[in-house]
């Protein structure tokens, strides 16, 4: 554990953790939530799409005390491969290898292990291969079987815990059937380990999962950041948000099709956080300025039944995003979100808790928006670049 002071939060009614979809890097959010819980943050909302679903069950479905504990748990377990041991000498990586081609080469073959081999408590590839199932369903629609995954959220996580509602839980998938998004949310009903492997359920990898009838596959196939969820649910509260991104909307022009492969997936699945935070801006200015409006009518038009319907609509709620995005590292390649190695688990772990431990360095961009701002965003990978081009 690291001595990092704790902080003391302005009066905000929601903290929440709103964690993106990424596959294997999503041990980035693991280290973002270390740097928090060092720092006393502790948020009551957690709201995660595909891999950032599968940390918020961990983190939810565990008191305080256990959730580091359990996390490292998860994820030394599903960074291993399900069929074979581990190779003897993975965790000295990157001091043999560097970061250069052969650092590239040998997260290519840990993607290709991944591939075939599966991941222990996660996924194990299909046999025979879909193609020759005899039987509709999972096993004819998808090349792996999550059935592991599934009994290690049991053993995991406390969805009793989850259930009794002392932090909110919010995760993202969409409907085979009609494509559209739904959000699974403890504050409106039970949840199961089958809701959060809907979130993660990504075709044609994985199965769709079945929930009270309807099929679900990954959420990220339509959205891949809960932010929005966050920022415009009902009942509007006074909020500060940690954005964990996996994907950067911003990188170089590809020089050939493996960096195609790439940069696409950067963008499709970076699910422009900014449009969002800039959309959830200009809307709350607009309700704070409406807010304003009826507070100056006289009393006999202010109980207009039409006043008090955009009553309803206005609010002086403010929200402040703090947004982390990981950066990739110079051997990493369109399957960097599915190399599973340990020791590239552990590199982005550390990559998340640095990230978060450098933003806590700046206490002012906690603050409660001031000065007219209804919603504000602070990135210190943008304040780094501020800096770098002064």
């Amino acid at each position: 554990m690291s001595n990092f002071p704790k902080i003391a939060l302005p009066a905000y009614e929601t903290v929440a953790l709103v964690l993106q979809g990424g596959g294997a890097l999503g041990s980035y959010q693991a280290g973002v939530y270390q740097g928090l819980h060092e720092a006393g943050i502790e948020p009551n909302w957690f709201a995660g799409i595909s891999i950032g679903a599968l940390n918020a069950a961990i983190l939810a479905g565990n008191p305080m005390e256990k959730r580091l504990e359990r996390l490292n748990e998860f994820w030394e377990t599903i960074c291993q491969s399900a069929l074979l041991p581990t190779i003897p000498f993975d965790a000295d990586l990157s001091a043999l290898l560097g970061d250069g081609d052969l650092r590239g080469w040998a997260g290519a073959l840990s993607s290709m292990r991944a591939l075939v081999e599966g991941q222990r408590g996660f996924f194990t590839p299909r046999f025979p291969p879909p193609f020759f199932s005899l039987t509709p369903g999972g096993a004819a629609t998808s090349y792996y079987d999550t059935t592991p995954l599934k009994a290690t959220l049991e053993r995991l996580v406390d969805f009793d815990l989850i259930n009794t509602r002392q932090v909110r839980v919010s995760v993202g998938a969409v409907n085979v059937a009609n494509g559209n998004f739904a959000y699974f949310d403890n504050a409106n009903r039970k949840l199961v380990p089958e809701h959060f492997m809907a979130s993660g359920a990504l075709p044609p990898g994985f199965p769709a999962v079945e929930i009270e009838g309807c099929f679900y596959w990954d959420g990220g196939m339509v959205s891949n950041t809960p932010l929005m969820e966050v920022l415009a649910r009902p009942p509007r509260r006074d909020t500060l948000a940690f954005q964990v991104d996996l994907w950067s909307s911003r990188g170089p022009l590809p020089q050939n099709l493996l960096e195609v492969a790439e940069r696409q997936k950067d963008i499709q699945y970076s699910s422009r956080t900014r449009l969002v935070t800039n959309t959830a801006n200009e809307m709350q200015k607009l309700r704070h300025a409406l807010r304003r409006a009826i507070d100056l009518l006289p009393a006999e038009k202010a109980a207009d039944p039409e006043i008090e319907a955009l009553r309803e609509m206005a609010c002086s709620k403010v929200y402040n995003t703090i947004q982390l995005i990981y950066r990739d590292k110079q051997f990493e390649t369109h399957s960097k979100d599915y190399e599973f190695s340990l020791v590239t688990m552990r590199e982005h772990w550390q990559a998340g808790l640095h990230d978060i431990r450098e933003t806590l360095k700046h206490p002012e961009w906690l603050a409660r928006p001031s000065g007219g701002s209804a919603v504000v965003t602070h990135d210190v990978h943008h304040y780094w670049d501020k800096l770098k081009e002064a």
